[in-house]
């Protein structure tokens, strides 16, 4: 662990959870950011989670996903449980975002680099950084997409995310692969760039970069 006079860094979750369940125990304002499921793991069920935080009628918790996470089946489903379960309010973003768990509004934690299979994480206490943190929280907040109505609008695309990918991966021209799934070629391309959107990229390779990271091919 290294401690600096507003920051502290811990490495992997459990030296994380062993500072701050406390502090998930008590928060009433939860704000969470992330790039998939992974990032703040549910690994310790005897311990409130970032995921998980302990919920009361006054809890107010928000979390903000990368649209990316939607073209999966069983990420979009557990989404829908954590908004169901824990009552959160969910928004979906295509944007990129810092991964980042904010509490009360006065301390962050922003996740870091994976080094030797552990995640630092940097906790962060100095007023004046935390009030960044969430001002740009409250940005991303505000530009997303609440997750029923983004899930609506991607559930096509979600159905054909794996078949466009292994085209696209394949190099197959767009006639050829159109007629491989029964569409025309401007609604294949319409298929691709809503595809693009979904995960953030701007190119062909890109999205093939993010569908692996996601897991999705």
């Amino acid at each position: 662990m290294q401690t600096g006079e507003a920051v502290t860094v811990v490495r992997g979750e459990e030296e994380l959870l062993a500072r701050t369940a406390h502090l998930f125990a008590s928060a009433t304002d939860v704000a969470c950011a992330a790039n998939d499921l992974f990032t703040w793991q549910e690994a310790h069920a005897a311990a409130p989670s970032p995921l998980c935080p302990a919920r009361t009628p006054e809890t107010r918790i928000r979390k903000v996903y990368r649209s990316g996470m939607l073209l999966d089946p069983v990420a979009a489903r557990r989404l829908e449980t954590i908004r169901d379960r824990n009552g959160a309010q969910i928004r979906i973003t295509a944007d990129e975002i810092n991964e980042t768990i904010i509490l009360d509004r006065r301390l962050a934690i922003l996740a870091g680099d994976m080094r030797a299979g552990r995640r630092s994480y940097s906790v962060v206490t100095q007023p004046e950084v935390v009030q960044g943190v969430v001002s740009l929280f409250d940005v991303a907040w505000r530009s997303a997409a609440d997750l029923a109505a983004y899930d609506a609008r991607i559930a096509e695309i979600r159905q054909l995310a794996p078949q466009v990918l292994d085209l696209l991966g394949q190099g197959v021209k767009d006639e050829t692969a159109a007629r491989s799934l029964g569409l025309g070629v401007r609604t294949y391309r319409r298929r691709v760039a809503e595809l693009l959107a979904a995960l953030g990229a701007t190119s062909r390779f890109q999205a093939g970069v993010r569908a692996r990271e996601l897991g999705l091919v």
